[in-house]
């Protein structure tokens, strides 16, 4: 199979490359590309489906691959003979393909004949695509296998500067992404993805809280942070520049009780647009290798109508919430048990249900007698089933005192009201997604 390429590298490499590429039985040139604008134009117009780059290229982060693998543009990497930096530099942005300007055709056909198309982003499954970088390495173990000349070629650059392969025991057991949503009207969403944390340290699970509200962060406020300390807005710059890994992001996500880290959000809700979809799931999947859990709290907003009024790609203000919920592992959706809380979320499973988002945990929060009747569980149960087929819910209790003196103390309800009806109902909850006892967890923080 031919692939249709396009050019985008340094000047001193171009004429080499595309001589090399003439002689090449899988590649054919068809644009070379003035600069990353007109690289991302002839990407959107459908003129190739391979794109040949430099680390050098100006304005090349994250985004930009992200906008070329929408499009089916898989990426190759281009570097200077020698220029090790360069091959670094195109590695940490996730390009594990590369040539360099000294390969011949037959190296180039070795390397674009192991590159796979772009896996369409909403096919993405909860552990993520399978890196090019692994897909290479197997291309190239196969070849060994047969003794191939283009063995040395494969093997020796996939080991060099690929950070998974020094990521150690967690990257090989990556955690799992637990997204905290619920509909609008303040159901109580932080006040539980961040006791749920909490919960979850102290059953012995390491925990990564971010904050992806893009709407309004208050995971900082809660637990008495100050919100103006790198966040989730700097790992996300970072990972847009390739520069994030996992050093750099326990350093932005400081710890702040035992075998909790938190990732604050952002400081002013106008940032949004810091916030892409690619460097997201890069902090994301970041993240799975240094916690056992990450866990995302989510605005209440899942609408996506950029493309209405936009023709062109353009930013997209929930799209944490999209990709989240597309990288989760499980999902938690909070609503209140009030008649317009209920009937938002209702709506809001039903909103739920056209993404790619696992089926939902059910949490019914604010539950009281005095919203609902008497026997407020049994006929929130009854209603839920009637109109929505939900039938597996977990119920909080209504503890506005309790929830006022642990926001007033900046601290989770385990330390402030460990006896409380609400925290254990939330240890119950934690302790099914930390697979263990529910007693488990509440004997801790007594």
């Amino acid at each position: 199979m031919t692939r249709l390429a396009l050019v985008a590298v340094h000047h001193d490499v171009e004429s080499a490359l595309v001589r090399c590429a003439d002689g090449s039985s899988s590649v054919t040139v068809v644009r070379r590309c003035a600069d990353l604008a007109d690289l991302l134009a002839a990407a959107a117009a459908g003129v190739g489906d391979l794109a040949l780059v430099s680390a050098g290229l100006r304005g090349l982060d994250r985004t930009a691959l992200g906008h070329l693998a929408d499009h089916g543009v898989s990426v190759v990497g281009v570097t200077r003979a020698g220029d090790e930096a360069e091959e670094r530099s195109l590695r940490q942005l996730g390009i594990q393909a590369v040539v360099r300007s000294d390969d011949d055709a037959a190296d180039l056909d070795v390397v674009v004949g192991s590159v796979p198309e772009p896996v369409a982003r909403c096919d993405v499954s909860p552990d993520g695509p399978e890196p090019l970088g692994a897909v290479r390495r197997a291309a190239a173990g196969s070849r060994s296998a047969s003794g191939s000349p283009a063995e040395a070629l494969g093997a020796a650059r996939d080991s060099h500067g690929d950070p998974s392969a020094t990521a150690g025991p967690s990257a090989a057991r990556p955690g799992r992404v637990v997204a905290v949503w619920g509909p609008l009207g303040s159901p109580g969403v932080t006040t539980v993805a961040v006791n749920l944390a909490a919960e979850l340290a102290e059953a012995g699970r390491s925990v990564l809280l971010v904050d992806g509200n893009t709407w309004g962060a208050s995971v900082a406020q809660s637990l008495a942070m100050v919100d103006e300390s790198p966040g989730i807005a700097a790992a996300a710059r970072a990972a847009d520049h390739g520069t994030l890994d996992r050093v750099v992001l326990a350093r932005l996500a400081p710890v702040v009780r035992p075998g909790l880290r938190v990732l604050t959000g952002l400081p002013r809700p106008d940032r949004w647009p810091e916030l892409r979809a690619a460097s997201v799931e890069e902090v994301l999947r970041h993240g799975r290798t240094i916690a056992d859990i990450v866990l995302v709290d989510l605005g209440f907003s899942l609408e996506d109508d950029e493309e209405l009024s936009y023709d062109t790609s353009a930013p997209r203000r929930n799209a944490v919430a999209h990709t989240t919920l597309e990288t989760a592992a499980e999902v938690v959706v909070v609503g209140a048990a009030d008649p317009v809380g209920l009937q938002r979320l209702v709506r809001g499973v039903q909103e739920l249900a056209v993404t790619q988002a696992p089926a939902p945990t059910v949490v019914v929060n604010k539950v009281r007698a005095s919203a609902v009747g008497p026997r407020p569980e049994r006929a929130i149960g009854e209603a839920l089933e009637r109109f929505s087929g939900l039938t597996d819910l977990t119920f909080l209790p209504w503890a506005p005192d309790v929830c006022d003196a642990a926001m007033l103390a900046g601290d989770v309800l385990a330390a402030k009201a460990p006896r409380s009806p609400l925290r254990l109902a939330l240890s119950g909850l934690a302790g099914r997604f930390a697979q263990v006892p529910s007693d488990a967890v509440t004997g801790r923080g007594a």
